[in-house]
């Protein structure tokens, strides 16, 4: 099953009511992350560091920066597509197509 996923924070469930809620939950809280910014784990999240980067360098940086952190931290996904769209104010704003295999 495909799920698109935007990197935009939302409500957190603590009893989400399936397992793809729980998958698209954890997916949404590894890309809203800034890495160095868990206390027990400081790799957790994406680098924030690509901010001040070139949007073409930036989109290239963020798509293997996003890859490599589901494939750790959330391994019951398989990254389909990333696409980033951008807002009125430059920011960089990641959609994922995941495949979650139940």
């Amino acid at each position: 099953m495909e799920q698109l996923v935007r990197a935009d924070i939302q409500a957190i469930s603590f009893q989400p009511k399936s397992v793809v809620d729980e998958v698209l939950q954890n997916v949404r809280t590894i890309l809203t992350t800034i890495r160095g910014s868990v206390p027990l784990d400081r790799e957790f999240g994406i680098d924030g560091t690509l901010i001040d980067q070139p949007t073409p360098v930036a989109r290239a940086k963020l798509t293997g920066e996003i890859v490599a952190a589901l494939n750790q931290y959330e391994p019951r996904v398989k990254v389909v597509k990333v696409t980033f769209t951008e807002d009125g104010d430059g920011r960089l704003i990641p959609s994922i197509r995941v495949r979650i295999d139940e």
